[in-house]
């Protein structure tokens, strides 16, 4: 497997965030998928990163990214880095690349200079919040993020420093 940094609006990033809404949608039951408002900027370096995993055939695999975030009435905080549309295709799965790609993140995020990971999932995603869990990450004392007053949303945390 081959991870590389590709822009958000890549057709291979498109082409997978496109995959994960409808996983959302299936778990979740709503038309939308996730609404939270991201632009290719956001994952710019050095203020986030975009990842692609590609297969030894170079078709992508998992995804995952990381956004600088800072102070604002979502409820994050000075020097957060929130972790966004980590993906796996079901046929790729069980393979560590969501952990490959989600250590590759926290590094990047911590030498730009990020305090703390940040990430929002929901209650429908067990593999993510194991993932999650199984990496350090804590419960957040209080709900972030454009779905922080959904009460299936679940926030979490990790040190960078």
């Amino acid at each position: 497997m081959d991870v590389r940094p590709t822009p958000f609006d890549h057709p291979d990033a498109v082409k997978l965030s496109d995959q994960v809404l409808l996983e959302y949608i299936e778990r979740y039951g709503d038309g939308e998928g996730d609404e939270t408002p991201l632009s290719p900027s956001m994952f710019a370096p050095p203020s986030g990163l975009y990842l692609i995993a590609y297969d030894d055939g170079d078709h992508p695999v998992a995804t995952g990214g990381w956004r600088a975030m800072d102070e604002n009435e979502e409820g994050y905080s000075d020097g957060d880095a929130e972790l966004k549309r980590m993906y796996v295709i079901p046929e790729a799965r069980g393979l560590g690349l969501a952990r490959r790609i989600l250590t590759a993140l926290e590094q990047d995020a911590r030498a730009a200079g990020r305090s703390r990971m940040v990430l929002e999932t929901g209650d429908q995603q067990p593999e993510a919040i194991a993932l999650y869990t199984s990496t350090g990450y804590l419960p957040a004392p209080r709900k972030f993020g454009h779905y922080r007053d959904h009460e299936s949303s679940r926030c979490f945390v990790k040190p960078l420093i």
